[in-house]
């Protein structure tokens, strides 16, 4: 016998459709009695991605957001009698749908009603300022003249409008404010919604750029006027001067070797960053790296009159990283001890394991350590900037390109690697990378 399938009575049907009617009418009501609100934030989220870069897909998330907790939100019960909301109930509920909105956007955002006082903000806004506390007025966290008369103005002014702000404490930065009215219709006394953008890193990053446009031009300008200069004066006066062509030939192939050592680093360093945000994956051992690396540096090591010491670690030692790079690595330090060491003097590669405590993983080390002049402790910090030199003259002398260290640094950000330098004036130099070890194959 075949078994009877159940039916649904035409009046539970009836029922359920009954009350999907009424729950969509009821989002509905919502909407619509919160319409005015719902076209302001609109307006805003078009604004701010017009006037202050907000992502569009950002906005919409965020206006979606504010759409669904306007449409979900309880619906008072005085709405039923009065057909609206009194206005304190209503503007608890815009303050709550503002709150859940402001949640949505990773940017720092915070809530004011006309006179200043913060209503609500999100988790980036309270970490950026540990002042600010709802109830308490703006001025409490944000101090600056302009911000405020900003904030004053907004509710007449009826338009998103940006500042630009610097902060000094508790760490030097500068922001950019967007400072939009969220207007009721025509009622008076409407909220103001500020969102926050950090522009110190990217300031910081167009700086570099610029910094590094000129370096490079100036470093490139050099040798090609030293070689402009001396193929001008063979053409010229020196055409026929047989001792002039011996003279200047050897300094225009040194020049035109600076320039290829140069843009040979550039490369390299293009290459490096192009692939920093990708983590190597090979399993090199480093007692490789460093056999590579003596092989390579001992003719340079007896040119310049120094011993070169290289160690081993006594296993296998395993880490993740593209091998080539990370001979790169020993060789631009060793080469930067050999170039500035001392005649007679030595350079050690002393690597070392260190084991893994607790949740802190097993790291290997490799410190690269010579007795040279050392370097002073005001020069440390800014070593591994491109193009920076601690001596400009002697390091072109010596055919440094600026680029070596900046390598170096980019290279163990890829392997998740980190670089330690110690140095003292007259009592030589170390220089230490760190790697992390894989403890099974």
């Amino acid at each position: 016998m075949g078994q009877s399938v159940p039916t649904i009575a035409p009046g539970q049907v009836a029922r359920v459709w009954s009350a999907l009617l009424r729950g969509l009418k009821e989002i509905a009501a919502r909407l619509s009695a919160s319409r005015w609100l719902v076209v302001a934030v609109a307006v805003i989220m078009v604004t701010l991605t017009a006037a202050a870069g907000l992502p569009p897909a950002i906005a919409l998330m965020g206006f979606l957001a504010f759409v669904a907790s306007v449409a979900l939100l309880h619906r008072y019960e005085s709405e039923a009698f009065e057909g609206r909301l009194p206005y304190p109930a209503a503007s608890a509920r815009e303050a709550s749908a503002m709150q859940v909105m402001a949640e949505a956007l990773p940017d720092p955002v915070i809530l004011l009603n006309a006179s200043g006082q913060v209503l609500s903000c999100n988790a980036p806004a309270r970490s950026l300022f540990a002042s600010l506390r709802e109830g308490n007025h703006i001025s409490s966290a944000i101090r600056t003249p302009e911000f405020l008369d900003a904030v004053g103005a907004a509710p007449q002014r009826g338009r998103a409008v940006t500042v630009t702000y610097a902060e000094r404490v508790p760490v030097g930065r500068r922001m950019a404010a967007t400072v939009a009215p969220i207007t009721r219709g025509l009622e008076p006394g409407s909220n103001i919604l500020v969102l926050l953008r950090d522009l110190t890193e990217g300031e910081r990053i167009n700086q570099m750029r610029a910094d590094f446009i000129a370096n490079a031009s100036h470093e490139l300008r050099t040798p090609l006027a030293s070689l402009r200069g001396f193929i001008e004066t063979l053409q010229g006066t020196a055409k026929e001067d047989s001792g002039a062509r011996e003279r200047f030939l050897p300094i225009m192939v040194e020049q035109a070797a600076r320039m290829t050592r140069l843009i040979d680093a550039l490369l390299s360093l293009s290459r490096v960053e192009m692939n920093a945000h990708v983590p190597p994956s090979d399993l090199v051992d480093l007692n490789e790296v460093l056999r590579q690396a003596r092989e390579t540096l001992e003719p340079l090591a007896l040119e310049n009159d120094i011993q070169l010491e290289v160690g081993r670690f006594p296993q296998p030692a395993i880490v993740r990283g593209d091998r080539d790079e990370l001979v790169q690595v020993i060789q631009n330090l060793v080469q930067n001890a050999l170039k500035y060491g001392m005649k007679g003097g030595f350079v050690r590669l002393v690597p070392k394991h260190i084991p893994s405590l607790g949740r802190q993983e097993g790291r290997y080390a490799i410190a690269v350590v010579d007795n040279g002049p050392g370097i002073a402790p005001e020069h440390l910090p800014r070593l591994t900037e491109r193009f920076y030199r601690v001596d400009v003259a002697s390091s072109r002398e010596k055919g440094g390109t600026g680029l070596g260290l900046a390598i170096v640094k980019h290279i163990l950000n890829r392997h998740r690697g980190e670089l330690m330098i110690a140095s003292n004036p007259n009592k030589g130099s170390t220089f230490t990378i760190m790697l992390n070890e894989v403890r099974s194959v």
